[in-house]
């Protein structure tokens, strides 16, 4: 791609920018190193819709990085229930804590990839969009685009020819205007090549085949496990525990349960829910018990305050549900 591409992709992206809290307007000085790495381990994995009002009440409870680094780990990890990959909500701790210890963000690439949780690709885009360095963040959006400009089957090409077509000085704006075409017209599915101001150099729409570039992987059959989530309840409270603070969900609440294995359990459940991870599917039998142990008791008019992850969300509204039906039916 010419330099007179990469210039009708920064006027396309001053024109149709989209409006996101963590960004400042093209053209405007760069926004907040704190915001924009916020920004990007909340969008890991996640959509923008997903992230936006998230981002918004994080930010209003931590409006400064000094802040989150004071917050115990339990209220983080409560703030985060529900966005998922929660080694993101530890790794954001312990990122936030190191940042304040060395006195702010490191700005320079190779330094931001020494901070806990900081990979690659969010390096060069803190670096790119909070420091103006003359570097491109290339996210599955950009790896897409790339793809498809020059017709690539294997995305693993794409990172050298993103930075080749980086225009000196825009490090900023032109990461982020790759990631908007990615996300807006340059789609996975369906992409509207006629809106696109890099239609003209475009190897893969010249084929009449947008959608073939990049080949998509063959998809891995996931593994399926089982475990036990103990249902104790006295009254209007039910009993909660912590998970171990390492391995999946580590340090949030649930209920309490037993390891997860591809057995299944013979006890009889008072409800099933199953649930898919990244890497495997999940059934988890709600099975009644009584007794106490490790744990607190958490009244359910303030479960939201509790900080459940989805899947034991969910696992608690099925139990009640169970727990009604016989009354319904009576």
């Amino acid at each position: 791609m010419d330099a007179t591409a990469a210039e009708r992709l920064l006027a396309h992206y001053r024109s149709h920018a989209r409006t996101l809290p963590w960004r400042a307007p093209p053209g405007a000085p760069p926004p907040d190193p704190y915001r924009v790495w916020l920004s990007e381990v909340m969008l890991q994995q996640t959509t923008v819709a997903a992230v936006t009002p998230r981002f918004l009440r994080f930010v209003e409870r931590w409006p400064t990085i000094e802040a989150l680094a004071a917050a115990p780990d339990e209220e983080v990890l409560s703030e985060w229930a529900g966005l998922g990959y929660y080694a993101r909500a530890r790794n954001l701790i312990a990122c936030a804590r190191e940042v304040v210890r060395r006195g702010g963000f490191p700005e320079t690439e190779a330094d931001l990839r020494t901070l806990p949780g900081v990979g690659t690709y969010t390096a060069a885009a803190i670096a790119a969009i909070a420091f103006g360095a003359d570097t491109v963040g290339v996210d599955t959006n950009v790896e897409r685009v790339v793809a498809r400009l020059h017709a690539l089957e294997d995305k693993a090409q794409a990172k050298p020819l993103a930075h080749a077509m980086l225009v000196p000085g825009h490090g900023g704006d032109f990461t982020q205007a790759m990631m908007d075409l990615g996300a807006t017209i340059c789609r996975p599915k369906a992409p509207d090549c006629p809106a696109c101001p890099l239609r003209q150099d475009c190897k893969a729409a010249a084929r009449s085949s947008p959608e073939a570039f990049p080949r998509r992987a063959p998809k891995r059959e996931r593994p399926h496990r089982y475990g036990i989530a103990f249902w104790r309840r006295e009254g209007d409270s039910i009993r909660l525990v912590r998970r171990p603070a390492r391995g999946l969900l580590g340090g949030m609440a649930a209920l309490p349960g037993t390891d997860w294995t591809e057995e299944r359990p013979g006890a009889i459940a008072l409800a099933i829910v199953r649930h898919v991870f990244t890497h495997f599917s999940l059934d988890l039998l709600i099975v009644p018990t009584s007794g106490s142990g490790e744990g607190w008791w958490q009244s359910l008019d303030s479960l939201d305050q509790a900080g459940l992850p989805t899947l034991y969300r969910r696992a608690v509204e099925a139990a009640l549900a169970a727990e009604r039906e016989p009354r319904l039916a009576a």
